[in-house]
């Protein structure tokens, strides 16, 4: 849950981080979408420490 949650996160930052830039649509479809991937790499990142630390 945490990587879907990050990934959505990212997304969202990616979309409002192009279009403060005055980014045209393919612009800010393009900062969701890596944003979107490297939250969500990150996220699973960090489900993969907790989980092997609290077991």
């Amino acid at each position: 849950m945490i990587y879907l949650s990050m990934g959505l996160l990212g997304a969202i930052l990616g979309g409002m981080t192009a279009k403060r830039r005055k980014g045209s649509r393919a612009d800010i479809a393009q900062y969701a979408a890596v944003y979107g991937i490297a939250f969500a790499m990150l996220g699973l990142i960090v489900t993969v420490l907790l989980d092997r630390t609290l077991i």
